[in-house]
């Protein structure tokens, strides 16, 4: 069952790309961890986008308290990957943090699937009358457990799953250097398409034959998905980290604190550095500079042992580890930029805006209100498609070299698509609101006005571009910026991102809420979206947007060439980028 463990830092030789010299990892083991992913993509995204349904149906919540349990759900799912990624590269290895979150996130399906089967476990609630008794505190408790379980398991694998893959791929030379990018496309769109298969066929079974199979059924593909990566175990090449990076990165802040008040002379040579024997890197950058005391050697005899070490780290560090501070430091403003796009992409009302349109696609058929999500997937592996089968290939044919778009770039293209995003909803809200309003709906919000849902699509398509460029461009910045000793909180970034996002949507939401209360007027964000109006709230999120999006080039002119695009990214040496 075990396959090698090897330390992070004993990976110095080139190993071939189909398996290293003992037969471990190599391109045969991608499947079983990409499949891995994609189930668990599956059955988590076959549980969310109806769940303000099942939380105002059946547990009688108000639609802006749901939401906001929603967002607490996503953003603690979110959160706990950077926390499960720390854990992975400092103590316990990514196959072990796999293992640990398939098992908890079966657990919490397996938790949730009994709010729906037992009577007792769930508020009374007659769906036709609307009349629900309040849930009790018992209650509460058990459906909060299955959310926070979930996010547990949800945490363990998402941090360590990509660069899990990513390690089986072991060193690659130059000319394999694109497979690491073609590799993070694969794994989104598997996922993609596991989400779009639980937006739509899970959905579908919620809405027809009820929650108990809606939600059963996530149970047995989390099940499926673990067994399906224990399968391979013995082929897996398992890295063990060989220290804490984490320890670390807090010397340096310590070291450079206690040096607060030395000079940093304008001109530097190796010898007045610790760095360690034999390392490359021998000289720090003059980015930010200040940092660089931590690593200035102020007497030597007393500051280094005789084999060359530091005699106290806590006071004096080496240049790599005041290098691997300033490169996370160094990304936390571009970082920044993506919570604003986790927040449009979040956003619950969605679900309750084309749950009161026509969504018939024929006379007889009507699409849940949850799947039009699907669209938004739907988007993105064409979108991902094209650009990694059709554009790239055209581009570089066109200029007579390999082209691609860095990271970076991506990052930006995504914020303007989520920005358009916004617009697009409030302009189709605020006709949707006029009409409900002519039609006599205001104080009905069970009603469907007589406007297709379909006009929703033009936003979830944008949305769905905007998560291409923007997630999949964090994901390679991350991963080519930062140590390799980090790799596995640099997949994790997107998800504490993502995490930020929801805390910042719900923070955006209830904020608007008590202001317009305040105010004396309807709720924006009002339970009854007809009474409200979603359309000005939508336009407040565009301005925001708008907002973040100078906020990015600002932080793209001050941050520079990234590894990247200045021609050394860390793909050239893998030993740089898996750990």
């Amino acid at each position: 069952m075990e396959g090698p463990l090897v330390a992070d830092e004993d990976r110095d030789m080139e190993e071939p790309l189909l398996s290293t010299t003992d037969g471990k990892g190599g391109l045969r083991t991608l499947p079983f961890i990409i499949a891995n992913g994609a189930l668990e993509k599956l059955a988590n995204q076959g549980l969310s986008p109806s769940m303000i349904l099942y939380l105002t149906k059946v547990y009688g919540m108000k639609s802006a308290y749901a939401s906001n349990v929603i967002f607490l759900w996503s953003a603690a799912s979110n959160f706990t990957p950077i926390i499960c990624a720390f854990l992975a590269d400092s103590y316990f290895g990514r196959f072990l943090m796999i293992t640990a979150g398939s098992i908890f996130s079966s657990l919490g399906m397996f938790i949730l699937w009994l709010t729906a089967m037992i009577p007792q476990a769930r508020p009374f609630c007659d769906e036709i009358s609307g009349r629900c008794d309040a849930p009790s505190t018992a209650q509460l408790l058990l459906l909060y457990s299955s959310y926070a379980i979930m996010s547990i398991g949800s945490g363990c694998l998402q941090s360590s799953y990509l660069a899990f893959g990513a390690d089986q791929l072991y060193r690659t030379s130059k000319s394999n250097s694109g497979i690491l990018d073609s590799y993070f496309n694969l794994c989104y769109i598997t996922s993609a398409v596991g989400s779009l298969v639980g937006m739509s066929c899970i959905v579908y079974i919620q809405d027809r034959m009820g929650w108990g199979m809606g939600f059963g059924v996530p149970v047995a593909l989390m099940l499926l998905s673990m067994v399906i990566f224990l399968s391979a175990s013995p082929l897996y090449l398992k890295l063990m980290p060989s220290r804490s990076w984490c320890v670390g990165l807090v010397q340096a802040v310590v070291a450079a604190y206690k040096k607060r008040h030395m000079q940093i002379p304008s001109l530097g040579t190796s010898e007045m550095y610790h760095h360690e024997n034999g390392s490359l890197c021998a000289l720090p950058s003059d980015k930010l500079r200040f940092l660089n005391k931590a690593c200035i050697i102020k007497n030597s005899e007393e500051e280094l042992t005789s084999d060359g070490r530091a005699s106290n780290p806590w006071s004096l560090c080496t240049v790599e580890q005041v290098e691997d501070l300033k490169a996370l430091v160094g990304i936390i403003p571009l970082w920044s930029t993506g919570f604003l796009v986790s927040a449009a992409l979040s956003q619950s009302f969605y679900v309750l805006q084309v749950a009161s349109m026509d969504r018939h696609l024929t006379p007889t058929f009507e699409v849940p209100a949850g799947s039009f999500s699907t669209v938004l997937v739907v988007s993105l592996i064409i979108w991902i498609t094209l650009y990694d089968r059709l554009i790239l290939p055209l581009a570089s044919k066109c200029r007579g070299k390999p082209t691609r778009l860095s990271g970076k770039t991506r990052m930006g293209i995504g914020i303007l698509f989520s920005t358009l995003s916004l617009a697009v909803s409030a302009i189709v809200e605020g006709n949707r609101r006029a009409l409900a309003i002519k039609e006599g709906f205001s104080d009905d919000p069970s009603a469907v006005v007589n406007m297709s849902a379909f006009w929703t699509l033009p936003r979830y398509i944008l949305l769905g571009m905007a998560e291409a460029c923007n997630a999949i461009g964090q994901i390679e910045f991350f991963y080519k910026e930062l140590p390799k000793a980090m790799s596995s909180v640099a997949t994790s970034l997107l998800g504490l991102s993502m995490s930020v996002g929801n805390l910042a949507a719900s923070f955006i939401m209830t904020t608007v809420d008590n202001f317009s209360k305040a105010a004396g007027v309807k709720s924006w964000v009002s339970s009854n979206i007809n009474e409200g109006h979603s359309d000005y709230y939508y336009w407040l999120l565009f301005g925001l947007l708008f907002a973040n999006f100078l906020y990015f080039l600002a932080c793209s002119k001050s941050y520079g060439p990234s590894k990247e695009e200045a021609g050394g990214s860390n793909v050239e040496d893998y030993n740089n980028i898996v750990s």
